[in-house]
Formats: C-alpha cells, sequence, structure tokens
C-alpha cells in the first residue's frame, strides 16, 4: 500500500534532472602553468635499474585521466550510497545509472570539452569518455605523453623483469590541479591472479583410492547450497561479471561443465575496447578460466560475462573493472586481483575508490579476493630476499590487499579442512571411490579451520600459503563493520568479510583450462576426459581466494533472484547486520575458531608481527572474517524486500548476424522483459558502442527497439542496451560483443605456448598451438619479440609454420637458442634461423616452474605482469636468478642489472634470468589476421 508514495519519492531523489554542473576550471587551461601531481611515480622504480629512454615512438593505449569529485559532489555522493543501503530510507536499494551519475558527481559539460581540447592539442586521440563523465581515455605515443606530462618514460629492469614507466612525478596544467586526482596506465605493469598450487594434491578418484578434490557438486554440499537450487534458484536472470586480463577458450568452459554434469553455456566474451587485439597470456587464462568455471557452476541459471582486455601492454583487469562499472555490465562482479597497499599508494587508492563508489550506487556487488599471502599481504615470493621495491621490514609488515580492502568491496578469505577430515584415508565426509572417479563427492558440511599452508619445505615461491586479512592503511572503518564479536577497536576497516574453502592442499579444487604452464609436469592436457587428461590420467588442480571469490559470487546472484533485485549493491552492511544477531549468526554463518593466517614459514619470511597475527577467535576475526556460510540458511535470513520495489527485467541484444561485414548494416533488437509480469516494459534504451554513447535515445515499444550497427574498423565491438526503467519496471542492461573481420579473411586463431626452461647456452623446446576460431582455416607464420637486447644479440629461435584446418588445431615447435654460437650453425624447419624482434617498452614479466619432483598442476608462477598504476600481485612465483651482463662495451663502461656492479662479462650466452617472450602468428594469406600469446624462458 505504501509502495506507490516511497516510489515516487525514491524517484525523485535519484532520478529527476540536475541542473548543469556549475565549471570547476576557474581558468583556461595553460600547457606553461604546471602542477606537480604527487604520487604519480611507480613505487618498483626506487631500485630498478634504468635501462635508458623509451623509444618515443612505442604506443601508449588506453592512457586514462581520473576525475575526482568537487567536495560538494563527494559528501553527497557518500550520503547517497550510505542511504541506498539503510532500510527504510526512500532510496534504499534505488541505484542510479551511469548517466544518472554523471550528472550529479561527474564532470560538467564545460569542464569536459576544455579537458577534451587540451588533449587534442598534444595530440592524443581522445577514445572515450563515459557516461559517468568521472575519467577520459585516450591514445597517442610515448613522445606525446612525455610532452604532455612533463616526465620521461624510461624502460628498468626490475626484478629480473623489463618494463617501462614514467621517471618522475607528472606535470599537470595548474587548471586541473583538485580536479585530475590521477593518469593511469602509463606503465607496463600488469596485475598478477591470486592462485594457489597444492603441496599434494587430492579428490575422490578411482586410479587414486580415497583422494578428495572438491568440484562444484562438493561445493553445493558442503556450503549448503542445494535447498536453493531444490527450490528454482539458480541465478537465473543476473548477470555475473568476471574480469580478466586474458583472452580465454569457450571448449575450456564446455570441457568443465561436461565434466561437472553441467549444462554448457559459453560466457559472453567482451574485449575493453582500444585494449589492442585478443590474446591469451599465460597465467591470466588459467585464472580466467577457473573465474568463468566456478561463478557460472555455482549460479548455472545466470549469465556470465567475461569482461577483459586484449595484448594491449598498458591496459589491464583494473580496466576491465572500470569498464563493467562504467557500463554498468551484471548485478555481481568478481575480481580474483589485488595489491598490497603499501605499494598501492593513496593517490591510485582514491582513484580506485571512485570507480567502487561508482558501481556500489549502482546496485553492483563487486568481490574481490583478500589474497594468499596471510597476514603479511606485501611479502614478495620471488626469493628469500623478496621484492626490490619494498625494504624486508615493509615485505615482512602487517597488511592487506586492495580492492578487498575497499569500503566499496566485499573481501572473501580462506578456510580449509582439517587434514584429517580430506585425507586417503577419511571416509566420514566423503564416498569411498570402487575404481571409477565419483565427481560429486562431499557428504555434508566439514568442519573448517584458518587456511594456513605456509611452509618454507618447498622453497621461497610456496613459503606463504595462507587467507589475506587484517586491518586496512587506507579506509577507514565503516559504520556497518560492527555489532559482532571480535571485532577489534581502531579507525580502519578489517579484512575479510567472509571465507570459503582456498586451500589447495585441503582439498584443491579441479577445473580446465588449454593454459599449459598450469599442468602438472608430462601433463599433455587438461579435462580432454572427464576431469582428466586422457593420456597421463593428470588434473588440473588449483586453490587460493580466486577460487572462493567466484564461488562467492555466482551465491549473490542467487540472492539476487530470490530477492527479485537488479542488485544488491554492498552487501556488507547486510552480512553484518546478520551476523549481528547471534541467532542467525550461528545458523546463517559458520564462525571458523580454529587457525590463523599468522606467518609461520621462519624468520626468512616473518617478522614478529607477521608471526603473531592474526588467529581465528568467537565471532569476527581478521583471519577467515565473519566466517563461511551454510547458503540456505543464509539465503532464507537475507531481508524481505531488499530487493528493488520495482519489478525486475531483463535486457537481451540480438545481432542479426556476430559477425557482420565491414561496413555492413546489421540490425540489432533490443528487448526489455519483466522477470515478473507479462506486461511489456516501457521507456527507454541508451545504446553505448565502445564505450561511446550512441544519440538519441530509443524508445521501447512493446519492449523491443532496435538499432542499426555499422563499422568499417576490423576487430571487436561491444553494443550495450540500458535500459531506463519506469515507474513499475526496473532499469537493467545487456549487451553483445560483434566482431567486424578483415577484408580478406573471417575468422581468427588462438596461440599458446608452453614456457621453457633450459641450462645456459643450450637450447630447448616449445610446443606451440594454433587453435581455430569462428572457422579460420589456412597458414600460420610465427616470430618472436623481446624486450631484453641480450637475448636478440646472442638468442634465436627456429619455428615452421602451421596449417589449421577450420575450426581444428595445428602445432609446431619453437626451438629456442641460448648461445650465439649455436645460431650460427643451426638450421631451421624451413632452412630459416630467426633472431629476436626487439620490442621497445612491451613486458617481460618473470614467470617460472615448479621445482622439479612436484607434480603440481598449476604452474608456480606462470602468471604474467605486476598491477595497474604500479600496483602489484599478492603472490608472485619467481626464482630471482639475475647475473650481470655486458650490454655494449663502449669507452670502458659496462651496465649491469645491479647498479652496483662493475663487472664485465664477455660471455656471448644469454645471460642466465627468466625472460617474458611474445609469440606472434600471422596469417600468410592476410596480414591483418593475427593473434599473440607471451610465455617465458628460463635460462639457469
Amino acid at each position: 500500500m505504501h509502495r506507490f508514495p516511497r516510489l515516487l519519492l525514491g524517484l525523485l531523489l535519484v532520478s529527476v534532472p540536475l541542473c548543469a554542473q556549475q565549471p570547476r576550471i576557474a581558468d583556461a587551461i595553460n600547457p606553461n602553468a604546471l602542477a606537480t601531481l604527487r604520487g604519480s611515480v611507480n613505487p618498483r622504480l626506487a631500485h630498478a635499474s634504468n635501462l635508458g629512454p623509451l623509444d618515443p615512438a612505442t604506443p601508449m593505449n588506453g592512457v586514462t585521466l581520473y576525475f575526482q569529485p568537487s567536495a560538494a559532489q563527494k559528501a553527497e555522493l557518500d550520503a547517497l550510497v550510505q542511504a541506498q543501503q539503510t532500510p527504510g530510507s526512500p532510496v534504499y536499494h534505488a541505484w542510479i545509472t551511469p548517466a544518472e551519475y554523471g550528472a550529479r558527481f561527474g564532470l560538467g559539460d564545460a569542464d569536459l570539452a576544455q579537458v577534451e581540447a587540451w588533449l587534442n592539442s598534444q595530440g592524443f586521440n581522445v577514445d572515450s569518455v563515459p557516461a559517468s563523465r568521472n575519467s577520459i581515455s585516450v591514445s597517442g605515443t610515448a613522445a606525446q605523453v612525455e610532452a604532455a606530462f612533463g616526465t620521461q618514460l624510461n624502460r628498468y629492469r626490475f626484478d629480473g623483469e623489463t618494463h617501462f614507466a614514467n621517471a618522475t612525478d607528472l606535470q599537470i596544467p595548474a587548471a586541473l590541479s583538485g580536479i585530475l586526482q590521477a593518469v593511469g596506465n602509463l606503465n607496463d605493469f600488469r596485475p598478477r591472479p591470486q592462485i594457489h598450487v597444492p603441496v599434494q594434491p587430492q579428490f575422490t578418484a578411482g586410479s587414486t583410492p580415497h583422494a578428495h578434490y572438491m568440484t562444484p557438486g562438493d561445493v553445493a554440499t558442503i556450503y549448503d547450497i542445494n535447498s536453493a537450487y531444490n527450490s528454482g534458484y539458480t541465478g537465473s536472470g543476473q548477470t555475473i561479471v568476471v574480469v580478466g586480463q586474458s583472452e580465454i577458450v569457450n571448449t575450456d568452459i564446455e570441457a568443465f561443465q561436461k565434466a561437472a554434469g553441467l549444462t554448457v553455456k559459453d560466457p559472453n566474451r567482451i574485449q575493453v575496447p582500444s585494449s589492442g587485439t585478443a590474446a591469451v597470456a599465460s597465467g591470466d587464462e588459467a585464472e580466467s578460466d577457473l573465474d568463468v568455471e566456478y561463478a557460472g557452476a555455482i549460479a548455472p541459471g545466470a549469465t556470465i560475462d567475461f569482461v577483459y582486455t586484449g595484448n594491449s601492454t598498458t591496459m589491464n583487469v583494473y580496466n576491465s573493472l572500470q569498464y563493467a562499472v562504467q557500463n554498468r555490465l551484471g548485478s555481481v562482479i568478481s575480481m580474483s586481483y589485488g595489491t598490497c597497499e603499501t605499494e598501492l599508494g593513496t593517490s591510485n587508492f582514491s582513484s580506485l575508490e571512485s570507480v567502487l563508489e561508482e558501481g556500489a550506487s549502482q546496485g553492483q556487488s563487486i568481490l574481490a579476493a583478500s589474497g594468499d599471502a596471510g597476514s603479511t599481504a606485501c611479502y614478495d615470493l620471488g626469493g628469500t630476499g623478496g621484492s626490490s621495491s619494498l625494504t624486508t621490514a615493509q615485505q615482512e609488515a602487517l597488511a592487506v590487499n586492495y580492492p578487498a580492502s575497499s569500503v566499496y568491496a566485499t573481501g572473501i578469505g580462506g578456510t580449509e579442512f582439517p587434514s584429517a577430515d580430506v585425507g586417503t584415508s577419511s571416509s566420514q565426509y566423503w564416498q569411498s571411490s570402487s575404481g571409477s572417479d565419483i565427481v560429486s563427492s562431499a557428504l555434508s558440511y566439514i568442519p573448517e579451520q584458518v587456511w594456513n599452508d605456509d611452509s618454507n619445505q618447498y622453497g621461497a615461491q610456496y613459503a606463504l600459503s595462507s587467507g589475506g586479512g587484517g586491518a586496512s592503511a587506507f579506509a577507514a572503518r565503516p559504520s556497518w563493520q560492527t555489532g559482532v564479536p571480535g571485532i577489534a577497536s581502531g579507525s580502519h576497516r578489517l579484512v575479510p568479510d567472509v571465507s570459503l574453502d582456498a586451500s589447495a592442499d585441503n582439498a584443491g579444487y579441479l577445473y580446465c583450462t588449454s593454459d599449459a604452464t598450469s599442468w602438472s609436469g608430462g601433463q599433455k592436457a587438461s579435462c580432454n576426459s572427464g576431469f582428466r587428461d586422457s593420456s597421463t590420467k593428470d588434473l588440473t588442480i588449483g586453490g587460493g581466494t580466486s577460487f572462493a571469490t567466484p564461488i562467492f559470487a555466482g551465491l549473490l546472484a542467487i540472492v539476487n533472484q530470490r530477492e527479485n533485485a537488479s542488485g544488491l549493491g554492498l552487501v556488507n552492511p547486510t552480512l553484518y547486520t546478520l551476523a549481528a544477531n547471534p541467532s542467525t549468526y550461528a545458523s546463517a554463518f559458520h564462525d571458523i575458531t580454529s587457525g590463523s593466517n599468522k606467518c609461520t614459514a621462519g624468520t626468512s619470511y616473518c617478522s614478529t608481527a607477521g608471526a603473531g597475527s592474526y588467529a581465528a577467535t568467537t565471532g569476527y576475526d581478521e583471519a577467515s572474517g565473519l566466517g563461511s556460510v551454510d547458503f540456505n540458511n543464509l539465503l532464507n535470513a537475507w531481508p524481505a524486500g531488499s530487493g528493488s520495489t520495482l519489478d525486475g527485467t531483463t535486457t537481451s541484444v540480438t545481432p542479426a548476424t556476430t559477425t557482420p561485414a565491414s561496413g555492413a548494416k546489421d540490425v540489432i533488437t533490443i528487448t526489455v522483459a519483466s522477470r515478473v509480469i507479462a506486461t511489456a516494459p516501457t521507456g527507454t534504451v541508451t545504446i553505448t558502442v565502445d564505450g561511446t554513447v550512441q544519440t538519441p535515445t530509443l524508445t521501447l515499444s512493446a519492449g523491443t527497439a532496435t538499432y542499426t550497427f555499422s563499422s568499417t574498423t576490423a576487430g571487436s565491438h561491444v553494443v550495450l542496451a540500458s535500459y531506463s526503467g519506469d515507474a513499475t519496471f526496473a532499469a537493467s542492461s545487456g549487451s553483445v560483443a560483434l566482431s567486424i573481420p578483415g577484408a580478406a579473411s573471417a575468422g581468427t586463431f588462438i596461440l599458446s605456448a608452453p614456457s621453457v626452461t633450459v641450462s645456459q647456452g643450450s637450447s630447448g623446446t616449445s610446443a606451440v598451438s594454433v587453435k581455430s576460431e569462428n572457422s579460420f582455416a589456412g597458414t600460420v607464420s610465427f616470430g618472436v619479440s623481446t624486450t631484453d637486447a641480450s637475448l636478440q644479440q646472442y638468442g634465436c629461435v627456429t619455428i615452421g609454420n602451421a596449417t589449421v584446418a577450420a575450426n581444428g588445431t595445428a602445432t609446431s615447435t619453437l626451438t629456442l637458442y641460448t648461445s650465439q654460437s649455436a645460431c650460427k650453425t643451426v638450421t631451421g624447419p624451413t632452412g630459416n634461423v630467426h633472431s629476436f624482434a626487439l620490442r621497445g617498452g612491451n613486458s617481460a614479466a618473470s614467470q617460472h616452474q615448479p621445482p622439479l619432483g612436484r607434480t603440481i598442476p598449476l604452474g608456480a608462477a606462470a602468471f604474467a605482469g605486476l598491477l595497474f598504476l604500479g600496483f602489484r600481485r599478492v603472490r608472485r612465483h619467481a626464482w630471482m636468478l639475475m647475473s650481470c651482463f655486458l650490454l655494449v662495451a663502449v669507452v670502458g663502461l659496462a651496465t649491469g642489472c645491479s647498479s652496483s656492479s662493475s663487472a664485465v662479462s664477455t660471455s656471448t650466452d644469454v645471460p642466465k634470468g627468466t625472460y617474458t617472450l611474445t609469440l606472434i602468428g600471422t596469417d600468410t594469406a592476410s596480414s591483418s589476421i593475427t593473434a599473440s600469446t607471451n610465455f617465458t624462458l628460463t635460462v639457469h
């Protein structure tokens, strides 16, 4: 009876057109009147070796200017987000759209016009201005960046890797002081995924009696999800966004779904516009596969949007997150990446918090993995000395990871099961095998403890293996983090919020991936016989908060469906309110009271503080948060009416074809339907193509509208349709990815190449795989590029062409030589020996194989890149095998990998170390059809 007045008041508060924003740029932008943008230098550069200037012609894509709201705007936004999560408020769960966000909290038209004019005058191309009006993305060259921002872009050797970054704080027009918050994507440090590998993998397997692994069916049994499924709640009508930075292959997802007994359902693959060519990245592909697989497995009725970046070295998963928020894709966002706050910096923290707060105001629930290094998140697992960008004291200090520590995200921590309950002799909680694999073998809930498998037994790359948690250094204690016993006193945000099983050892998760760097030693394939490799019988197994996060994302999609919600926004206020009630806490949560995420690997890794925090306690603790969940009880306890007062809708986007010819018109039908009643929604639909809003808006007729797409630009294009909502129906959105083929041929292909480890001066091989996509058929030739001058000078490669049939797979053997003498005598498959192409500025991130003698399906260090804006991954496995070498003997000077070394090497072998190489494949009939992938060469 009170719904209509409350609805009108809510619409007045969040949807009434506002007056134009008052200009904030008081003076004309004068490029000669400058101010320093403090904190804009990557902290890794403090101890990196400068290799000299970056090639001025190096392309710089996705350079993004982030604008901060005014003080008044920020106060209004904070108040809105709090009111949206306050039951009884007129705007409770009344979410705004990106356009409404832009009108209230973005930069005004006049200011945007001034900034765009200045950027154009500096030679940049403006690629996109989102509807939220809080950033501008441009492309240009290194020379233009240097001129516009008064800095020098240099190449650096860091931790055995070659990268580029700005050498000094940026200089910006003084007129933009207090408005321009940060400039992103001026370096090629990419985030690394938060996956962990098992020490002794275990699952109910026929060939390994009484061994136990986790599958989606086991997760459903242990965490009481089956009751929700039986009631018809599967996440239907909801969209989960998984963000990543590598292309994936749908056949991996399909193999997982078949092995797990699920209906085959491909994700929507959406590449961030202007992020380069779609490419598979070792390690990142495995992360994306498992995220998509488990989010979709736990919420099988939901749509999975996989948003990822291409091979542009300056763009990464944080651009994927930004794109998902600024285009309001999905009601739930799952992110399995993070960075230690010490290396984050306050400037980067503030700019990313703005993105996450926008997502919260739009009703998006953002979940982030808390990490796998326990209470000492900053410890770098590259060796006993750790990262060269932080001191030992900083690495061993208590720290947490961002964005799990954001007040606008839910941080997901890790638990594990006691080894006795999942070991080879355990039968209390598992069905026993009688000779064949039992895919879903768990019998009931298994008591949990804090995940902590720390051990120095296998060296630095495996020393820290526990769930991240502690107190944020930047985020203030939110008002909702209260009322639960155990919450420590203090003024800062505590992490994590909830936890789920994350141990790779007790017990690991099964997943499927064609990322060969994540396979066991000797493994030939992943999931081509159920969950097994048909040849070796190996399983692909992993762990870490990377699994817990997409699983919880699936659970929230089910809650959204149950509540008929177009989004729940930040769910932390509800979680803590439920936990504050002793009765609800006892039924809906599993309070974890055993174990800790203390650093227990020894003095090489632990300080006194790290070795002492944090222990599990009754109620909340920084080791496991509120604990894990009994999902059926949590679902039933979820506050009634927490969904929208409007009827939920779905927006589908159906093109006449997903592969229109260049310049051809592709008619796209947008259909908006109610999830509750048969009445067709009314209102308007806004179309966004590749991040640019199209005009005019479309008016629905009987719930449908049409849009005609046409483009002559080859490659992927994302068409997003955003429904406005009306007095009865809630807003929703849908998208589709269209592919414009090159002029000569349709289809494309995907490359993969396992990493190679060789002794110095010797050679090694990599079995390159070429997989046809969209019926590509042709012959592919190859090249290999590097950022390392010594590898180009002393090394060489041989590889023959590969001919692939439509929708088939072909292979070719790549041989890498690390001796100059061998390169002078060797003959390749076609009689040709290829030098490495030297590319200035592309990433050469260190990636490594696990030690011999251990069957580790998830390659211990296959994860490329560091973090956006100078961020770093929570877990980084590297062996730190660096040796000094002579670059050029000129006037008696030598430059080595150590700034203090003056030794001159006369070796003509490739120096010891780990190098990231880029394999580039090109169709011999059409050079416009190309693909690339990264892999590593380790010389020891």
